[in-house]
């Protein structure tokens, strides 16, 4: 995704100084060392574009930009990695972009329920115009936004009956981000939501203090879940970007070639990690129907009932987030559909 224009005197100079192979001249790229982290383990969804960008950008560099990468947040956690880049202690991080809205509130859009209805809406719009606008927002709070990766479509899983119908949701304990949309929207269904962080929900599931939780499936499976639900229902109630970000006062000491093989890198990543992860999504639910879990899904009626339900949560939160804000992304979804 690119983030800006390069003039064009800039772009010449720029192109100049790359050789045949894509790597720039010695001259404008310097001995640099990038730590790159994520609070996810390394079988994380987000590690497979972590190391194409580590691949992409020490190639490019030819070996004079390092990159690092931490998981099972060795850097600390999300809140505790954006206020160390916003310090320059840490270079890089990617991270659930709804994190990003105790940063820039207009991004807590992306926690709205049922925002997209597929995948290549999502592409096309953080993608687009208003995915770099929306990125935008992080500058004059000390992050630059490079590129959006994805966790995917969140669904439901629990542990005391399959979920067929709006009502079967009702009554359940689902552990919540911590996140006051996720708390509307799970009370709108009739559950009761509980936020907890992420590390203590298998606990929590297996210790039986909550019913279920919600994630992609590739969290679910990736965390193991299925040693301790039985049931998963397939809702796609929300989609999770993840906003890689780097440090902008890292990035305002790179030279424009830097930042042009970074931005470049980052991009070159998104593709790879979100073609990994989708192609992963049949793979893992067979996984968790090898142990043991129930697969259900909700017909178009029920779904239409889902969405219907969460329309007072989205009118209730438009107003933090930005009426402008909402309106531009409603907007751009409109015209895809129409």
């Amino acid at each position: 995704m690119k983030r800006r224009v390069i003039p064009a005197m800039l772009a010449a100079a720029v192109l100049s100084t790359l050789a045949v192979s894509g790597v720039a001249q010695a001259q404008d790229i310097k001995e640099r060392t990038i730590k790159f982290g994520t609070v996810g383990s390394e079988t994380h969804p987000s590690v497979a574009g972590m190391k194409k960008f580590k691949e992409s950008v020490e190639a490019r560099s030819g070996g004079k930009i390092k990159v690092n990468l931490f998981y099972n947040g060795a850097l600390g956690s999300d809140q505790a990695v954006v206020s160390s880049m916003q310090g320059g202690t840490v270079e890089m991080s990617v991270m659930n972009t709804g994190i990003l809205a105790s940063v820039a509130k207009e991004l807590a859009i992306f926690d709205f329920p049922f925002l997209f209805a597929n995948e290549k809406e999502s592409d096309a719009l953080v993608d687009g115009p208003v995915g770099r606008k929306l990125h935008a927002k992080l500058e004059e709070k000390g992050l630059v936004g490079l590129s959006y990766w994805e966790l995917g479509f969140r669904q439901i899983t629990n542990s005391k009956r399959p979920l067929t119908k709006v009502e079967d949701i009702d009554g359940l304990k689902l552990r919540v981000i911590p996140n006051p949309i996720n708390v509307a929207w799970v009370k709108a269904l009739g559950a009761n939501p509980t936020p907890m962080p992420f590390p203590e929900v298998y606990a929590g599931l297996e210790q039986k203090a909550i019913d279920g939780q919600e994630n992609p499936v590739a969290v679910i499976a990736s965390s193991k879940f299925f040693e301790v639900q039985k049931h998963i229902a397939m809702t796609n109630h929300q989609y999770n970007p993840q906003s890689v970000v780097i440090s902008k006062k890292f990035w305002d000491g790179l030279s424009g070639a830097e930042k042009k093989l970074l931005d470049d890198a980052a991009d070159e990543a998104a593709k790879t990690q979100r073609e990994a992860n989708r192609a992963a999504l049949a793979t893992n639910l067979e996984l968790l129907k090898k142990n043991g879990m129930q697969v259900t899904t909700f017909a178009p009626a029920e779904v239409a009932k889902l969405r219907d339900k969460m329309k007072p949560v989205i009118a209730q939160f438009s107003a933090n987030v930005g009426e402008a804000t909402v309106t531009e992304v409603m907007g751009e979804l409109a015209k895809m559909r129409r």
